[in-house]
């Protein structure tokens, strides 16, 4: 009865009109809601915050991470922005950011792990291959007042790990002196490369370091024309963003579809890697190296791998858990280029 409990006066009978009266109220009282009693209360809308220095950064499960580069329209990256300068939208729908990201502006930046995918088929020429030390030598030394680490892969018909990661840039200037090129080798396994180094980065590199969220990226140096790959492009894809991974290519010109050398101001037509939407899917830039020298080249990929805003959301809670594919969309402001690392995110299944 509903947990009311009524008590007799001894030796006292009920008339009809006061049984009828209890069993009135019986019928009447309000029960429990179950349901109501059974969901959690809806988590509160987070205010967007910009995280400092002294944060301790607590990455909850349910939050979705977006990395972000934003350039004007000479190409140059854009710092200082706060959360109020983007919106995000999920399937289509405004969320609020809950919290942005950025490199301080002194000390402190955000580290960084890199994997250098090196193209070692027998396309790649000799003079190519020693300016490419140098350069990535260069690049280490421009990364080298942050919490950094590297790791080697060389590529061709088959991929291999050169050199693990390390934060040493002699044992990287060594492992660099290793690279061999393939004389022989018919096939260049792009894809297969940065798939493997996308597992790497997500075995081996933390999501977050020195209470900062990590830069995850992958740079693939090659003459931008994959052969044979067992992987299609559409999964590596879906595998870094799922990993949170950018990738950037640095086209060398041995074998590119490049204009007549002797007109520089032309741009280079696409390659299929560029086709393929890797770079442009992952939030990564495609960088063509056109002259002998690519120490500025690397410098300037330097400063785009670390030039990035990290955006966070929470899904609504019916969408926590559907086990479905949502789409992302970030909006900076008017007249600037906006790039991230990943356009979807599939939820957890319950």
């Amino acid at each position: 009865m509903s947990g009311h409990i009524f008590k007799l006066p001894p030796r006292a009978a009920l008339s009809a009109a006061s049984l009828f009266a209890c069993l009135l109220f019986l019928t009447h009282a309000p029960a429990p809601r179950a349901q109501e009693q059974q969901q959690p209360p809806p988590r509160p809308t987070p205010e967007a915050v910009e995280l400092g220095e002294d944060d301790v950064l607590k990455i909850d499960t349910d939050l979705i991470l977006v990395d972000v580069s934003v350039t004007d329209a000479e190409g140059r990256a854009v710092k200082g922005l706060r959360p109020e300068d983007f919106k995000l939208y999920e399937d289509g729908e405004e969320r609020p950011v809950a919290f942005l990201n950025v490199e301080r502006r002194a000390g402190a930046e955000r580290p960084v792990a890199v994997v250098f995918a090196v193209d070692v088929s027998g396309s790649m020429t000799p003079e190519e291959m020693e300016r490419l030390r140098t350069a990535m030598t260069a690049f280490s030394e421009k990364l080298s007042n942050r919490p950094a680490s590297f790791a080697l892969m060389s590529f061709g018909m088959n991929a291999h790990v050169v050199q693990s990661f390390t934060s040493d840039p002699r044992k990287l200037e060594r492992a660099l002196g290793k690279l061999a090129r393939e004389e022989s080798g018919l096939s260049t396994h792009a894809y297969d490369a940065v798939d493997d180094a996308v597992r790497l980065l997500q075995r081996s590199a933390p999501r977050t370091l020195d209470r900062r969220i990590l830069k995850r990226a992958v740079v693939v140096v090659t003459d931008g024309f994959p052969v044979g790959d067992t992987v299609h492009p559409s999964t590596v894809i879906e595998r870094a963003n799922q990993a949170e991974v950018s990738v950037y290519t640095v086209t060398l010109p041995s074998y590119t579809r490049l204009l007549a050398s002797n007109a520089p101001e032309r741009a280079p037509l696409p390659t299929p890697l560029d086709v393929s939407g890797l770079v442009e899917k992952t939030g990564g830039t495609n960088f063509y190296a056109t002259a002998k020298d690519y120490d500025p080249l690397f410098k300037a990929l330097a400063e785009e791998v670390t030039s990035t805003y990290v955006l966070a959301f929470y899904p609504p809670d019916e969408k926590r858990r559907d086990g479905r594919l949502h789409t992302i969309r970030v909006e900076g402001p008017r007249g600037l280029n906006v790039r991230q690392n990943r356009t979807t995110y599939e939820s957890r299944k319950p």
